[in-house]
Order: C-alpha cells, then structure tokens, then sequence
C-alpha cells in the first residue's frame, strides 16, 4: 500500500507537470503547491473563559520530490480572529475584547495509503508545524468603567498538530493549536494547486 500511495502522489506531479509544464522527463519529480484554506476556530481552556467562536484563513506554500514521498515539507501563513464571548462582557468592564493572531508556521505533512481510490483519491493525512506568532489583543472598557482603552501586542512560540482527509486538490482538517494561555481548535476546507512542477 505505501508503494501505491507513492505512486499515485508520483502520478499526481507527473500529469499537471507534462499538462502546464512540458518539460522531458528527468530522474527527479519535484513540485511545488501552494494551497488556501478557510474555517472556523474554537477556542478552548483558559482561552475560552474571554472569547467567542472565531474564523481564520491561511496561505500555504508546500514542497515534496519523488526521495521524500509521502512527506512534504510546508511553509504556512495564518490570519485569525476571536471575538469577546457575551459572557465575558457581561460579567466585565469590557465593552469590546478581540484577539487578533498572525502564526507563521513551518511544519510536515504524511500522507498515508488511499482510503479509496476508484474515482477520487481519499488520503489520510497528518500534520505538525511549529508557529512564531503575532499577538495583538484588544481592551475597550464600557463609559462609566473609567478605564483606558488600550491594545497588547507580543509574540509567541507554539506548534499544532493536525489530522483530515485529502483528495489532494480538496483537505478538509481539523487542527489543534497551543500557546501559552492560548489553544484552539480549528477545522479548515483548502483548495491546493501545483504552483511548480519540474520533472
């Protein structure tokens, strides 16, 4: 089964490749993809006392050739927001709290052996990236709170690991993140398309 897998990721580089590309082929597939994803952040522990379901997006460049097969390396940049829970202004001074984060990540990605293979491939796949993150936390206070309004801005270290489905040009993912006094879960749909392919 992993031969398969290998070729059948090898035959994914090879046919955009000789469609877009036309190059002859060498000894070596190389690709290179780059993919878009969007979806919904959950906020849990601590993290969760202050803030609200959220959405985040992200854009990611991914690289494999024909030696590491079926290991792509990928390099990742994420926008995501939180908003304040209902909860936490009621029960507050704050009239207006949101955690705004930016990870940088760079991570692996192992896709194991087709799930099913007669007309899509379905591929389990799982994921770990290490993130340096920008932090940029929102503090608005109600009127009569005589509170100053101000914003904290820092950054953090943290990793995620993740686990979905592919169909290789379709993922769907569900990902758990951790920072100190911050973890979530989030679940992302992504569209990847080969960017380069020299074979």
């Amino acid at each position: 089964m992993k031969k398969l897998l290998k070729y059948s990721l090898l035959a994914i580089l090879i046919i955009p490749g000789i469609a877009f590309c036309g190059d002859n082929p060498a000894s070596k597939a190389v690709g290179i993809f780059i993919s878009a994803g969007v979806g919904p952040r959950l906020p849990i522990g601590q993290f969760a006392n202050s803030t609200d379901l959220g959405y985040g997006l992200g854009l990611e460049g991914s690289y494999t050739d024909s030696d590491f097969l079926p290991f792509f390396i990928f390099a990742r940049l994420g926008y995501e927001q939180f908003p304040g829970s209902q909860d936490f202004y009621q029960q507050t001074d704050y009239s207006n709290y949101s955690t705004l984060i930016v990870p940088a990540s760079l991570g692996i990605r192992y896709y194991f052996s087709p799930l099913a293979e007669n007309v899509v491939l379905f591929i389990p796949v799982v994921e770990a990236s290490v993130s340096y993150t920008y932090f940029q936390v929102l503090n608005e206070f109600k009127l009569n709170a005589g509170r100053t309004n101000f914003k904290d801005e820092l950054w953090k270290v943290g990793g995620t690991v993740g686990a979905g489905l592919s169909m290789f040009l379709l993922e769907i993912m569900a990902y758990y993140t951790y920072y100190d006094s911050n973890q979530y879960i989030s679940f992302n749909l992504s569209v990847r398309l080969p960017l380069f392919i020299n074979l």
